[in-house]
């Protein structure tokens, strides 16, 4: 048996290798054996759930309901506040508890809107129907894309419909369907192309016809070929879509990598997807928009993958958002006596959390539970200019010279050297041998930057 393995092992070596990519990155362990095998459940309902106003990239939403009002699931709570920004819907019927400060997945305390579930309440959508799309005009379906509080649910958060909105004068021939999935630990985007294929396909349409594109593309990693397989022989006759199967490699899942993987089109410095005629979006976000129009559920919900070896079950979970994490940590048996860190999202891009009474946002693709065994202090030693970091950066920066003027707080230089072009993706970090924190000092370095041209625009103006 082990002969055979180790023979069917170096087989999907070769055909990994021989799938394309892109230049640099890193080769993490991808860990997803611990939850790929496991069918999306979906988590019971609780008693309260705590749904931020601010989830997603822009502008927080704006409450439209008051203390002690009853909502309905799937009824609009918050309306968005601007174009770059998104609504937000009761996850639950229940009443509103509370609207005010809680603590956020990023670490601050943010104003949320607090739900008590009603417990008589069957919990049926507010609004369910299918909805006729092929009849209604772009600004149309963009509308109700912006009113369904569509965000990227594959951690960016940014609103759908802003992507979906192409500025005066560019076009979208391409649209892009990303399911690299390429964080190690998370497997929901992974169920969700197992279980969901026709949604996926429906939100393919629907925002094919928006952008006009005259081309779609799935693009998954090879570590996944029977989802490749399983879309491919689902896939509709009138549909001009291709499943295009990546080589393994982090962070293939990002914007940059993917155009340049499946399209052979690399987005210009400062520039985005748009620019170079493609739209790209979450595999997720899509199935999740298929589903809209076909029964009206807004985003209420999503699948999110507990795991890690300090969680005790695993799982992949549909969760109402607004869950507390205490709430989803009950429900997967408690925590292993050794746990040292809880992620929100993966080890390489996650968001380590400081309260577990934090709730499941929009973005939230998974929660990574660490034991002492994974979460070990390294002693950080002086640059040996080995270069790993230069051969490991996806855009082709130079981490080393970057790290070196981020500690030297020289931080007007670092824009000199594209500092603004780090995705953050941690592939330098891991690299690294001697242990430096480079990708932190950056997100610094970044946050420093931005504050200081956002007050040096308000002088000039």
């Amino acid at each position: 048996m082990a002969h055979l393995q180790n023979k069917l092992r170096k087989l999907l070596n070769i055909f990994n290798s021989s799938a394309p990519t892109f230049r640099n990155g890193v080769h993490p362990h991808d860990y997803k054996q611990m939850t790929q095998e496991l069918a999306i459940v979906r988590m019971p309902f609780v008693d309260e759930y705590i749904l931020p106003l601010s989830q997603h990239l822009g502008s927080q939403s704006k409450p439209v309901v008051a203390v002690g009002d009853k909502v309905y699931r799937g009824q609009l709570i918050a309306a968005p506040d601007g174009f770059v920004s998104a609504a937000l819907h009761a996850s639950v019927t229940g009443t509103v508890k509370s609207i005010g400060p809680h603590s956020h997945a990023s670490g601050k305390i943010v104003d949320a809107i607090t739900l008590v579930r009603d417990p008589y309440s069957p919990q049926t959508l507010f609004r369910e129907q299918k909805t006729v799309w092929q009849k209604l005009e772009k600004r149309d379906l963009i509308e109700r894309i912006r009113m369904g509080g569509f965000v990227g649910l594959g951690g960016a958060a940014f609103p759908t419909h802003v992507k979906l909105s192409i500025p005066e004068g560019k076009r979208a021939d391409f649209f892009l369907i990303n399911a690299a999935e390429c964080e190690p630990y998370l497997t929901s985007d992974y169920r969700i192309m197992l279980e969901c294929a026709s949604s996926i396909f429906e939100g393919a349409r629907i925002c094919m016809q928006i952008l006009g594109a005259r081309k779609a593309f799935i693009g998954c990693e090879t570590n996944k070929m029977d989802a490749v397989d399983h879309l491919q022989k689902h896939k509709p006759a009138d549909l001009d879509i291709e499943i295009v199967a990546m080589q393994t490699k982090y962070p293939q899942g990002a914007e940059k990598m993917l155009t340049e993987v499946v399209l052979n089109r690399e987005i210009p410095s400062g520039k985005l997807p748009v620019d170079i005629e493609v739209v790209v979006n979450n595999v997720g976000t899509v199935a999740a928009i298929g589903d809209m129009f076909s029964f009206g559920q807004p985003v209420i919900e999503r699948v999110v993958t507990i795991t890690g070896p300090g969680i005790r079950k695993p799982a992949n979970l549909l969760i109402p958002i607004g869950t507390k994490l205490l709430d989803v940590i009950d429900y997967c048996g408690g925590m292993h006596d050794n746990i040292r860190q809880v992620l929100f999202g993966g080890p390489m891009m996650g968001t380590s959390l400081r309260f577990l009474d934090a709730p499941i946002m929009k973005g939230t693709s998974g929660i990574l539970f660490l034991n002492e065994k994974q979460v070990v202090h390294r002693e950080e030693f002086p640059c040996i200019k080995c270069r790993r970091c230069v051969e490991a950066c996806p855009v082709y920066l130079n981490p080393s010279r970057l790290g070196a003027l981020a500690k030297a707080r020289l931080y007007d230089e670092m824009i000199n050297y594209h500092i603004m072009d780090c995705m953050e993706c941690a592939s330098c970090s891991y690299a690294c041998p001697s242990n430096i924190p480079l990708v932190q000092r950056f997100r610094v370095s970044k946050a420093l930057l931005r504050e200081k041209l956002a007050r040096e625009k308000a002088v000039a103006q």
